[in-house]
């Protein structure tokens, strides 16, 4: 199985995401992260679904996804043709001996401190997969006490727009 990350511009529809995460569930694929938005094109969002499945099972669920009427276009964004990020908000556990060595770790991922407590940080990082894995793996010796993550937001690289191709045909 290989990880995959589909965009969907689809109508802005009551219970159009309940059907396009079905879809997937009635397969068995499992869906690692769902993000959905609005778009630059009023009345239309985007869902950024990444999922791990075979290629051959994609094929036939993009098929059924394209029949859904509300769903306009779908595209397999690939790394290297897109810009790929999470955002990560972390609650890490702080005293005075580790304050700044946790701080020191914030400046050198390039995140920041959102929230200050005598006892906790709350810690704000973007960044692709790796990058968010890498800073969770430092800040996990001191103490994690809570994450909130986002689902894997992505748009492809260079001039071309999703909804100006799909509008156009």
């Amino acid at each position: 199985m290989t990880t995959h990350v589909l965009s969907l511009l689809v109508e802005d529809r009551p219970g159009l995401l309940t059907r396009v995460a079905g879809l997937f569930a009635r397969r068995g694929f499992n869906i690692n992260s769902l993000a959905v938005g609005t778009t630059e094109v009023p009345g239309l969002s985007r869902i950024t679904a990444v999922i791990d499945v075979d290629q051959l099972p994609l094929e036939q669920v993009t098929k059924q996804l394209n029949k859904l009427i509300n769903v306009i276009k779908i595209v397999e964004l690939d790394p290297v043709g897109s810009v790929q990020r999470e955002h990560l908000l972390i609650k890490v556990r702080v005293d005075n001996a580790s304050r700044s060595q946790i701080l020191e770790a914030v400046t050198l991922f390039r995140a920041r401190v959102v929230d200050v407590a005598t006892d906790a940080l709350v810690i704000e990082v973007t960044g692709d997969s790796g990058k968010v894995q890498a800073f969770l793996r430092v800040l996990e010796p001191y103490g994690i006490k809570e994450i909130a993550q986002s689902g894997l937001l992505a748009i492809g690289r260079g001039p071309k727009s999703i909804s100006e191709r799909a509008l156009k045909s």
